[in-house]
């Protein structure tokens, strides 16, 4: 058994990082991947080709799949100045024609929030941008201007029209972090799967998807990080083969203030960190867009409803990690982690 390096996952547009740190552990003798790094969306990203029928054309492969991080980051970025998001977030609320990538990305943004009643929101970033997560000196944001934000969150303020797009509300900030990384990386295994690739992994900073299952039939392991444990503690291993894995939690970005941590999942009605039981959320899907933005939604909404809402969805498992050290696992989930 080998193990592959253990990356953390990180939310991008802003930096803001999911808190959960994914391993792999390869099993059996296939042949070494083709991997490359690069540095996109505020954190490290690999991908790694296994097929050795591919060696000849992984060159070609990873700088395609390269040259869509760089594209997908130049729109989708809330801080990248002339990004879509950025030109929208700068329109004064006038509309601004978008590229078909970002309007599909912001209608799939839009249905998560109406399905969880605004609990997650892509007009966060008002907000967001009050909190500073890597500040050595933990400062909380001031009071009123954390509640003068929070009356610009709102997802309905947000139109579309054909290729069009704009904020009803000049004073709103678009903010795609919850969900773009798992478009991205989907594009990506799109990609590859339509060049013929059958066993490949995707790590955009632990936000992964594989290709297949490895070159001797066996999957793909991730493990999940044990919250607030040394680095490489699991709590569970997942088996996968052709699935996505994507978690958020509160015990990577924090700050330690008077006693209380504040995390980075900000509740979109008090613009402070969530209060609930859950350390993290881990989601198993086969879209690693659904999974992101289903790993913060079901945080967000707390162990009761968020696990109500994975029994609701097809082909959608997850495993959730309490503060009091409990692992609760969706139905279909019981049987894949070890």
């Amino acid at each position: 058994m080998k193990d592959i390096p253990i990356l953390r996952r990180f939310l991008i547009f802003p930096l803001l990082p999911a808190l959960a740190v994914l391993s792999f552990a390869a099993c059996g003798r296939s042949p070494e991947p083709v991997s490359r790094r690069g540095f996109y969306f505020d954190t490290v990203i690999s991908i790694s080709l296994y097929d050795s029928k591919y060696r000849s054309q992984s060159e070609d492969l990873l700088d395609h799949c390269f040259a869509l991080a760089q594209q997908y980051e130049d729109l989708l970025s809330r801080t990248k100045e002339n990004s879509d998001v950025w030109k929208l977030n700068h329109a004064g609320g006038g509309p601004v024609t978008l590229h078909e990538d970002t309007l599909f990305l912001l209608r799939a943004a839009l249905s998560y929030a109406e399905l969880t009643d605004g609990k997650v929101d892509p007009t966060i970033g008002s907000v967001n941008k009050l909190w500073d997560f890597t500040d050595p000196e933990a400062v909380l944001p001031d009071e009123t201007a954390l509640a003068q934000a929070l009356t610009h969150v709102n997802y309905r303020s947000v139109t579309i029209d054909g290729s069009t797009a704009a904020l009803n509300d000049p004073e709103a900030e678009l903010d795609l972090g919850f969900i773009a990384k798992g478009y991205i990386a989907d594009r990506m295994k799109e990609y590859l799967v339509s060049q013929g690739v059958g066993s490949a992994l995707i790590n955009l900073g632990g936000n992964v998807l594989a290709i297949g299952c490895r070159p001797d039939g066996t999957p793909f392991k991730v493990g999940i990080q044990k919250p607030f444990a040394d680095r490489g503690v699991t709590a569970c291993v997942l088996p996968i083969s052709g699935l996505s894995v994507v978690s958020s939690g509160s015990y990577e970005r924090y700050f330690i203030k008077n006693g209380v941590i504040y995390h980075h999942i900000l509740d979109t009605k008090t613009g402070y960190p969530v209060r609930n039981n859950l350390n993290e959320v881990t989601i198993i899907s086969n879209s690693s867009m659904e999974g992101d933005a289903l790993s913060t939604a079901c945080f967000l909404l707390g162990e009761e409803k968020g696990m109500e809402l994975i029994e609701s969805l097809p082909d959608t498992e997850a495993i959730f990690l309490t503060a009091d050290g409990k692992i609760l696992r969706s139905g279909g989930a019981e049987t894949l982690a070890q």
